[in-house]
């Protein structure tokens, strides 16, 4: 019996306007599970990094090229070889006439296939820009403006919101075809350029100025006609998030900048990770492997873990070894840190203590009970750290009676330097804000890549953080009050409100030339 070839399939999928966290659920089910992505040029690239991150490793992503009927060809050819080809559409695929015929093309075959809507421009930054359009309104997504209706818009503009969206080379165009076919040159008109984006920018102005306003915009516009504009002072949330357009440099270890990063854009800033650290094993494993056999024994009353990388040590040996969070029972748990806690607890462990005050060395040994020969049958504590030394805690846990064993659990290793470029912005002002975590992302972060400049916005997490970059020269404009990642975003957030508030009571000629500190991105808005 012969058998039959298995066929694959082809997903027509709306990537939406750019921002990837718009893309819907289908989607990126779509995506986890395909073979190859033909992707719109217009795609920006910070979805098509969230494409790569759903995406199996082994996938093919390409541009697509060429009329209709090439695209459809490249489709078909994939599917018929058994793969899952997904086309990846900038907004929603029937938005476009070109895409409409490519899937009419596939649709003439046996291949089967499907469209997933995504979020149409129009609506996406119109929303993020403040300009409801109502339940009256028009959208059009043009590909040739020549073809556009103009004296059908002129007629409804005075009834409805009308969202044009169009490449930039066309403004003229479109405020010609408007004028042209009588609509009001007072009639109010905005402009939003990369919407959804980091760089989202809406411009107000009227039909026969707001060319000259849009000077400088570039690519696929939305422009917002009539009704709705108006809304854009008090509804304009995207634009207006607290650390809208800085760029934040965020120095650290490649596994533990993504969550700090997230929370940033949160607040409409534009990370950039540069890893300082590279966590590597201790040169001589032998001393942790006493120290597990030791807990798994019973040697210690006690361990306290300092950081993630710690926690992330000592499970890795666990695992091993072939034990589990049982191995712990009889231990009891002291943690510094929120994040150093929530990576214990992810193991199915909870911490005995954690500091009550500040979160740090000294915060713990306040907290830290004293040994008791007739409470504690076992008088030893396991400190597993990094090959930098931690004498305050070693010495404040020996003054209570406690004997410790300092054990190098793994090696941080500075990283290499960043590209040229970044070295330069680093330098030159060219970040607005930079977020320290430790006192080795400060020594690491100057040593491969120089020192912050004095416009530069210096946050760091905590009390020996801001010491040690005092130590090299740099003024700390910000410190949370409780030592973690999320306080230490939250506070450089409110920073730049209250930066904001500043700048705003100065006249703007005096504005430009104040010393009050504060980034480019916020001084010269």
């Amino acid at each position: 019996m012969t058998r039959r070839k298995t066929v694959g399939r082809i997903s027509f999928i709306g990537a939406g306007p750019g921002d990837p966290t718009l893309l819907t659920r289908r989607a990126h089910e779509a995506i986890a599970d395909t073979d190859r992505v033909v992707h719109d040029r217009t795609v920006p690239p910070v979805l098509l990094d969230a494409v790569r991150a759903d995406a199996p490793d082994e996938v093919e992503i390409d541009p697509a090229e060429g009329a209709p009927g090439d695209i459809a060809k490249v489709l078909l050819s994939a599917a018929r070889s058994g793969l899952h080809a997904v086309r990846l559409v900038s907004g929603d695929p029937y938005a476009y006439d070109s895409v409409v015929k490519e899937v009419q093309a596939v649709a003439r075959t046996a291949v089967p296939f499907e469209v997933v809507p995504g979020v149409s421009h129009a609506d996406a930054v119109t929303s993020y820009a403040g300009m409801p359009l109502g339940g009256a309104r028009l959208q059009i997504s043009a590909e040739d403006v020549t073809s556009l209706d103009f004296d059908g818009l002129a007629s409804v503009v005075p009834y409805a919101a009308t969202a044009l969206t169009v490449d930039s080379g066309d403004l003229a165009s479109v405020r010609d075809g408007l004028l042209a076919a009588g609509v009001s040159p007072s009639t109010p008109i905005a402009v939003t350029g990369d919407g959804t984006g980091d760089t989202q920018h809406t411009i107000t102005s009227s039909v026969d100025t707001f060319v000259e306003a849009a000077l400088g915009f570039a690519g696929r516009l939305v422009v917002t006609v009539g009704h709705g504009v108006a809304h854009k002072a008090k509804l304009g949330w995207w634009e207006n998030r607290p650390l809208y357009g800085w760029k934040v440099l965020v120095p650290r270890t490649k596994e533990q900048a993504g969550a700090m990063s997230a929370q940033l854009r949160v607040h409409g800033a534009i990370p950039t990770e540069v890893p300082t650290i590279a966590v590597e094993p201790p040169r001589t494993p032998a001393q942790m492997e006493r120290a597990i056999k030791g807990l798994v024994d019973g040697r210690y009353a006690w361990v306290v873990f300092t950081s993630t990388n710690a926690v992330r040590a000592v499970w890795e040996k666990f695992t091993q070894h072939g034990l589990d969070a049982r191995h712990f029972g009889g231990v009891k748990i002291a943690c510094i840190g929120e994040a150093t806690t929530d990576a214990v607890r992810a193991f199915g462990i909870q911490p005995e203590l954690l500091p009550s005050g500040e979160q740090s060395s000294e915060g713990l040994l306040a907290d830290f009970p004293p040994f008791d020969a007739v409470l504690d049958p076992v008088s030893r504590v396991l400190l597993p750290r990094a090959d930098i030394a931690t004498e305050t805690l070693v010495a404040g846990l020996t003054e209570r009676g406690w004997e410790v064993d300092d054990v190098t659990a793994y090696r941080t290793v500075r990283a290499s330097p960043p590209p040229a470029e970044i070295r330069d912005a680093i330098k030159s002002g060219g970040f607005d804000s930079v977020l320290f975590t430790s006192s080795s992302t400060v020594r690491n972060l100057v040593g491969i890549a120089g020192k912050p400049h004095a416009r530069t916005v210096v946050a760091c997490i905590g009390p020996k953080t801001a010491e040690t970059a005092r130590e090299f020269g740099l003024r700390v404009d910000v410190q949370p009050e409780k030592a973690s990642v999320p306080d230490l975003v939250e506070a450089v957030a409110q920073y730049a409100v209250e930066l904001r508030e500043k700048l705003a009571e100065m006249p703007p000629k005096q504005r430009r030339g104040s010393k009050v500190q504060g980034p480019t991105a916020l001084r010269f808005r």
